[in-house]
């Protein structure tokens, strides 16, 4: 990668700034943990693995700030801001587990010393960090292992280097095939209305040198109607126990257009993402953002001020329109027949 998304030098974490790509490379530090979440809030650092990682080293960061406590009094504070940390966006599961393993490896600490304590937690925060970064190998060979020697993929939002520690998810699995030799195309939705696929999965894979062709949302359909697409892979924020996916609202139409043309719908994901504690996408929350983000995107205003708005930014894609789940234990046959 030509880029990095995420790091953590000198208990200090570094976010590369996703809110002014493609016109400008920002990467932006931080010192409190309160700064992460609103990082997390404004979507600087987004894509499930990613904010995951971000969230866990929030709470390493709360840790040092601090100073007149004893062990045990931090322990109860840092489960307060674990709390908040994760209301920062509730639908991804990613980032309530990491926050989660976080609190437990601090609760097996027994010592009363304050710098083991949060030496504890810094180390904890990059073995997850790694762990994404072999989670994200892993998906990606077993990803490549199903695509045509040549063919050409959709994929909907960002689900690449940019969302995770590593490699990616969605994407992961075609640039293991471009290593491996096949040719592999992309058709990338521009995902509305934040325009992630356009801004930053574009620009992701010309920085690797993958062929990528921009369309509309509203296009999908008819790339897949001319025969254009050969697969569809997308990332996902949860999967419940019965194989329901949220992820980037559109997911579900582009699922049920790909099962209209025959063609499979992949989605990538981690087994962390996998939530063993919910039966259906029914029981899944789904955040609702802000009426700005559609009626002034991006500082220009396209539809009257008086208008009612409707904005979550997930959707939920039944598990009968999965072809397979491409994970880092291998692949997990869908619901599709």
């Amino acid at each position: 990668m030509n880029f990095r998304t995420i790091r953590a030098v000198n208990k200090k974490l570094i976010l590369l700034d996703q809110t002014v790509l493609p016109l400008k490379l920002v990467y932006n530090t931080y010192t409190d943990y309160r700064d992460v979440i609103r990082a997390i809030k404004r979507l600087e650092v987004r894509g499930a693995p990613a904010i995951g990682i971000a969230a866990a080293y929030g709470l390493a960061l709360a840790a040092e700030a601090k100073a007149d406590v004893d062990v045990a009094r931090l322990k109860e504070i840092l489960t307060s801001v674990g709390h908040e940390i994760k209301n920062a966006r509730p639908t991804a599961v990613n980032l309530s587990w990491a926050i989660d393993r976080m609190l437990a490896a601090g609760q097996k600490y027994q010592g009363t010393s304050l710098s083991e304590f949060r030496a504890l937690l810094w180390y904890e925060a990059d073995i997850i960090f790694r762990e994404d970064e072999r989670m994200c190998d892993s998906i990606g060979r077993n990803g490549a292992k199903i695509l045509p020697d040549r063919c050409t993929v959709l994929t909907h939002c960002n689900a690449g280097a940019l969302a995770t520690g590593g490699i990616g998810t969605a994407l992961a699995g075609i640039y293991k095939a471009v290593e491996m030799g096949k040719d592999v195309r992309v058709y990338a939705d521009e995902t509305r209305p934040l325009l992630q696929g356009a801004r930053l999965t574009c620009w992701e894979l010309i920085e690797n040198g993958i062929d990528v062709t921009l369309i509309a949302d509203n296009m999908a359909g008819y790339v897949m109607a001319l025969g254009k697409i050969d697969a569809v892979i997308t990332g996902a924020d949860r999967i419940t126990k019965n194989g329901d996916v949220a992820n980037k609202i559109g997911t579900y139409g582009v699922a049920v257009l790909a099962e209209k043309h025959h063609i499979p719908f992949y989605v990538a994901a981690p087994e962390s993402t996998f939530d063993k504690n919910l039966e259906t996408g029914k029981d899944i929350i789904i955040e609702q953002r802000a009426s700005e983000e559609v009626t002034e995107g991006f500082g220009k205003r396209t539809a009257p001020p008086e208008v009612n708005v409707f904005n979550p930014a997930f959707d939920i894609t039944p598990h009968e329109l999965v072809s397979a789940y491409i994970t880092d234990t291998g692949l997990r046959p869908g619901g599709r027949k």
